[in-house]
């Protein structure tokens, strides 16, 4: 089959040619668009996959997932599926919580008590968040986390290549808490490192990596992550 291809792209011959021409024209035909057919066709196709998807979240991914928790207030909003949970893990969720099933939440396997996330009340969890929790991570009340953000409560290896060859979980001094203050706002792409906390209403930048302690009330950004200025300052 590897011949007949590397025949058909290369070769000089009049049937070569002819026949690469007729596949690609069936490869690439596309049927024209007919708006008075096709608009209609998309407005259906859109109503019937949001029932579908609501549906789904209503019956099946919101009351599987809150099995799982240890804890949940009211008006609890999963969407986009159910997020992946690996290791064990206590999860408290307070009220008016939303939460995208593109997360991954997980806690430290070899912890000697259970590693424990708690979520306060009116929290965003946006898509493709990782939340890694060594000992404890708490999320306060009012708190927006944009998309792709880390919370990275423990490493998963430890420093000495010796020991990550054999397998080795990280050292204990290498986990540390994280508690995120009401009204923080952490922008896409954050990364906040094990033991750090951050003071109540801080905004922190798209792609900061935040390694040490922030105070309340400031815009932060950068690697790693600093004090630009205060929010009285920025308005």
């Amino acid at each position: 089959m590897q011949a007949v291809k590397h025949w058909l792209k290369t070769s000089d011959s009049p049937l070569a040619k002819a026949l690469f021409s007729a596949i690609n024209a069936i490869r690439f035909f596309q049927f024209p668009s007919i708006a008075i057919v096709h608009k209609p066709l998309y407005w259906l196709h859109n109503q019937l996959m949001s029932g579908w998807v609501n549906t789904l979240r209503i019956v099946y991914w919101t009351p599987l997932f809150k099995s799982r928790l240890s804890q949940y207030g009211q008006r609890f909003y999963l969407y986009s599926g159910m997020p992946q949970v690996l290791g064990p893990l206590d999860i408290r969720v307070g009220d008016d919580c939303r939460m995208s099933g593109i997360s991954t939440l997980c806690g430290r396997s070899c912890a000697l008590d259970t590693p424990q996330l708690v979520i306060g009340n009116n929290v965003d969890i946006g898509w493709q968040n990782t939340i890694a929790v060594g000992r404890k991570i708490k999320i306060g009340n009012n708190v927006r986390l944009a998309g792709k953000v880390f919370l990275a409560g423990f490493p998963g290896h430890p420093l000495e290549a010796a020991a990550r060859a054999k397998g080795l979980p990280e050292n204990d001094d290498q986990v540390g808490d994280i508690v995120l203050h009401d009204d923080v706002w952490l922008a896409t792409g954050v990364t906040v490192m094990a033991g750090v906390t951050i003071g109540r209403g801080t905004v922190v930048a798209a792609g900061s990596v935040v390694t040490q302690d922030l105070p309340a009330g400031v815009i932060a950004a950068g690697m790693p992550a600093r004090v630009i200025r205060s929010i009285e300052e920025a308005k």
